[in-house]
This record gives structure tokens, sequence and C-alpha cells, in this order.
């Protein structure tokens, strides 16, 4: 991630200043940086935080490279630094910190001051918004701020205890500086955490420090003795302590360029783009759709329920919901492992896998049932079975017409769902038995008779199972049906096509009607042409028939609402009109 992340502090005597610094570079290291090491500080330290790896290793230069960097350097006067070190972490001629990353060969430098003018000036201006102007009520949490000249802050600001400060604290904030203002916010939840974690432990340090000293020395009282003297005059000297004097932490800005170089390397590795070629799908813009309906319900979810409901709405925006039988977890007895991996055997892979279970017959039925958005209700004791199922059947539907309820205890209506799992008990009405708008599959123990002789050696588990396909409007074998029923049964019987690539088959099918649904929407719902048109329209698409038309119908109901609001504010807009007359 190309951005700078940035301690600052605010001086009694001096005002805003920068403490630590660590910025990316892709080339070469700076003038700061020398090639030269320090004797006895030469040794690499090999870090991980959250398996990813850096060495890091103290740089130095000769007393000629130090006075030329030090005479060029954009960084503060000498005059306006503390003599007590408040207002610098590095010591004199200390070269500061550098961290390889082996995987990228990036390199991160930490030092109090960026060494380019222009980078100091950025990080000058953001520290002094951020500990003057730019604070969130209370003076301490985050804040964003920013433009596009001067670049976009995430800012957190906090307090340290200092018993010999104003109130018994000092002012600071760590601020991350970039440009992309998208990328920054995008990485709000995270560098809230991580660098919140940062503060916590810098607190907890300054803490113990803190009382340490008010149990031995109590300032208060000291200062309410002695109310009428200068109050400067009375902390010896002490104006401004060092941040490593505050939390007795000698190894602190080790540690620092350690966290900000991982904070850097994490928050550019969690976001990643992604190239899209031509227009999304429909099925692409119902997911973005629901999964932008999910965040907006996530907003009042608080505590473990935060936690646990993303998670599982995330297969609800896929137009799946989630299975009641409880997880597999890998902490499970070794003497269940095999019983649970069996069990997994006992799914459908694939539509042709689907189709030689059933048989052709079975599974034409079954398939035009599916395509027409009838209601396909599955009764078996395997709740797996039906998931995969269910999940096999629903890649012949766009994302928008599928509802999936994978397994109740009682009969759902076909309004909330088009795929129903029950388990073997339930009861299903008469009259839904009768319809000729839902198809029941029942998964019975099967008989010798009826066990399927010539399987391969991973199918043997369904080799125990009958499946019985019944429906109030069976199909008849010299029955058209729908066309893409006809090219999705061509696909399945063609050996020479892998399954990825009937996959790939199924997409463009789907993409080739949907496309039709456009125009047919457009045709009857928005311009609103009387019927004669519309069979003129259905039969330039070569969809007249009677199975295609109601395919056209029910797919309808899966167009994004994108798509529908833009054809609908176009026709609105008085340009549209304008251009019609």
């Amino acid at each position: 991630m190309n951005a700078i992340v940035a301690l600052c502090h605010f001086c009694e005597l001096h005002g805003p200043r920068t403490l630590f610094c660590t910025e990316v570079l892709h080339s070469p290291l700076p003038q700061g940086a020398g090639s030269g090491d320090i004797s006895g500080q030469n040794e690499q330290a090999e870090e991980e935080e959250g398996g990813i790896q850096m060495s890091s290793r103290i740089r130095s230069h000769s007393p000629a490279e130090g006075a030329s960097a030090d005479s060029s350097s954009p960084g503060p006067k000498k005059s306006d630094m503390c003599e007590a070190s408040g207002c610098r972490s590095l010591a004199g001629g200390h070269p500061g910190f550098v961290s390889h990353d082996k995987e990228t060969s990036i390199k991160y430098v930490s030092h109090q001051h960026p060494n380019h003018p222009q980078l100091f000036s950025i990080v000058r201006q953001a520290c002094v918004r951020s500990l003057s102007c730019e604070v969130c009520p209370g003076r301490e949490g985050p804040i964003f701020f920013g433009d596009e000249q001067h670049g976009f802050v995430f800012s957190h600001t906090f307090f340290i205890k200092d018993s010999l400060a104003r109130g018994f604290q000092r002012w600071y904030s760590i601020i991350t500086i970039m440009m992309d203002r998208i990328y920054l916010i995008n990485s709000w939840p995270f560098l809230l955490g991580k660098i919140r974690g940062i503060i916590d432990e810098l607190q907890g340090k300054a803490l113990k420090v803190f009382e340490a000293e008010q149990y031995g020395c109590p300032q208060r009282a000291q200062r309410m003795n002695t109310a009428f003297t200068p109050f400067l005059h009375q902390r010896n000297g002490n104006a401004a302590r060092s941040l490593t004097s505050l939390t007795n932490d000698e190894n602190l800005w080790a540690c620092l360029h350690t966290s900000f170089a991982w904070l850097l390397k994490a928050c550019g590795s969690r976001l990643t783009e992604k190239l899209l070629e031509g227009a999304p799908t429909e099925d692409t813009l119902v997911q973005m759709e629901k999964l932008a309906d999910l965040k907006e319900e996530s907003e009042g979810w608080e505590g473990s329920e935060e936690e646990e409901k993303p998670s599982s709405q995330l297969d609800i925006a896929e137009g799946q919901e989630l299975s009641k039988c409880s997880p597999e977890t890998s902490l499970m007895p070794d003497c269940n492992r095999w019983n649970v991996a069996h069990r997994r055997l006992s799914v459908f892979r694939s539509l042709r896998h689907m189709r030689q279970i059933l048989g052709a017959s079975a599974f034409r039925m079954l398939a035009w049932h599916v395509l027409m958005g009838n209601q396909v209700i599955w009764k078996a004791r395997d709740m797996d079975l039906v998931q995969s199922a269910f999940d096999v059947l629903r890649t012949m539907l766009p994302v928008g017409c599928v509802r999936i309820i994978p397994y109740s205890d009682q009969y759902e209506e076909a309004y909330r769902c088009n795929f129903l799992g029950l388990s073997p008990h339930v009861q299903i009405p008469s009259h839904i038995l009768s319809s000729e708008f839902a198809v029941l599959v029942e998964v019975r123990a099967a008989t010798r008779s009826t066990l399927y002789p010539t399987l391969l050696e991973d199918e043997q588990s369904l080799n125990k199972y009958e499946f019985v396909v019944t429906s109030g409007s069976p199909v008849a074998a010299d029955r058209v049906g729908p066309t893409i029923l006809n090219k999705i049964e061509a696909a399945l019987t063609n050996q020479n096509l892998s399954v990825d690539v009937v996959d790939q088959c199924l997409v463009c099918l789907k993409e080739e009607w949907m496309n039709k649904v456009k125009v047919l929407f457009k045709f009857t719902k928005v311009d609103s042409r009387p019927k004669e048109d519309t069979q003129k329209l259905l039969s330039i698409l070569g969809a007249a028939e009677e199975d295609n038309v109601k395919l056209l119908k029910f797919w309808m109901t899966g167009l994004s609402k994108t798509y529908k609001s833009h054809l609908m504010s176009t026709v609105r807009s008085p340009t549209s009109s304008e251009s019609r007359n």
C-alpha cells in the first residue's frame, strides 16, 4: 500500500511535531538510509506478523554521509527540538530502521521525518491538522480528512499518561496518509482495529509507569503545596519527556517500526483489484444488490450477532440459505472423521452426475419444472444430499430466480421458495401433490432389485438410495419443451465435453436467454406494446412456443432492480420522450 504511517505528538513548547514515520519504498533507499552496517548491530531479525515475513536491518552512514544528510534534511531545526527529546524519537545520527519484504522486494523505511521535501510537507501538514483542527469530539478517537492536493488522512488521537505534564497526560496521534481516498475509506475498519491495538499497548505501558511514579512521589499533592510557584519551574526542566521514558521501553521505536511496516503490508494485501471485461451480467448485478441490502441490515447488529450473521447471510445473498445441520469441525474425534467423509460422498457433483443417477426421463421432468419456475420438493433424511441437489439444479436458473429453503420440518408455500427440502415424515398437502406446478423427488432406501449395476467407485454411496420423481403434470417424452432444456441435455449427453465446459455452456445459455428476457421486458412492461407485436417479437427471438414463453415470463422475475430502474428512468426522462416524438 502506497501510504505513510506516522506517530505525532503535541509538544507544550513547540506545538504539533512528527515523532516517527514509516513509508514504503519501491526503489533504492533514499539518502537517509546508507549501506554500511553498524558494528555490533548488523544482525538480521526475522519478524513474522500474521504470516508475513520480513527481514529488518539497521543501517548507518559514514561521518561524511551523516553530515550531508543532516544538512539537507527537510526536518525541523535543532533549536525547535526539546532538550529532553520530547520532540525527537531517534537520537542524532541514528540511521533509522529498514525492513525488506522478501515476497515483493519492497522496503519499509522508518525514521523521524520523510527525507523527500514534498513528503515532509504533506506529513507535517497532516500532523498539524490531526492535533489541532481535525479532532473528533472528546479529542480522542478516529477521524478522516484531506484533499486531492495534500492527500487523505486517517487520524486517531489519544492520550498518554505523564505525571509531569499538565493534566497528567500528553496528546498523541497516529495518522495514515495516502492519495487514494476510496482505498483509505474502505480500509477504515481494518486500520481502526489495528491502530487501536497499538494505542492500547502504548497506553498500558505508560499507565504502569504513571502509577509507579504517583505511588513513589504523588505529583498532585506536591503541585497543590506549591500552587503559587510558576508551573514550568516546578517540573525540574522535564517539560517534554520522551515516549520511551513514559513507557519505560527502550525498544519502543523498533517495535513501532515492526507494527507500522506490518500494517502497511497487511492493509495493502487485504484489498485487490479485479478486472471485469464488458458489462456485468444480471447474476452479478443481483448479487451486488443483495449484498448491499445485507450491509444496510447489518448496521444494527451488535456483539456476537454482528460476527455471526454476515457469514450466514452470504449464502442467502447467492440464493441459498444455510442448512440447519450442525457444521463439521476439525476437532471431532478421528473415529468420526471417516463417517463424515463417507457422508460427503453422498452428494450430487454436477448436472451430468444427477442425470446418470436419476435417469434421462426423470431428470428431464425435474429440469423442466426447474426452468418453468415450479416448486421442486425433495424429501430425504440426508440433508447434505438435498443441499447438493439444490446446488446443482440452481445452476440452470438466474440468481434472481432462486429461492431456497434447504431443509424444513413443515411444508412451505411456493411463493416463499421454489426449492424446498423436507424430512421424510412431513405431510405435503394433497393439492400440491396433484398440482401441475410442483414436482416431488422422494429419496428412499433402495432394495436389491433397484440397485444401480454400474457406478464408479466414488458413487457407491448413492447406490443405497432410490429416487422417485412424481408430478401432477408429467412431461411427455415427445414434448418439445423449452429450447434451453434441449440444449442443456445435448451438452450433458456429449461425452466429449468435460464438466467444466458444460458449466461454461450453462453460463452462455443463461446469458443468451436473459438477453431475450430483457428485450421482452422492455417491449411489454416499459413500452406497453400490443399482443400482436409481442407475438411477432417472440417469433423473431425464436421463443414463440408455449414453454419458451412461460420460461421467459418466469425469468423476468430475476431481472435486477438496477436494470429495471434504469429502463424506467430512461422512459420518464424528458429527453427520451422528445426523441420518440
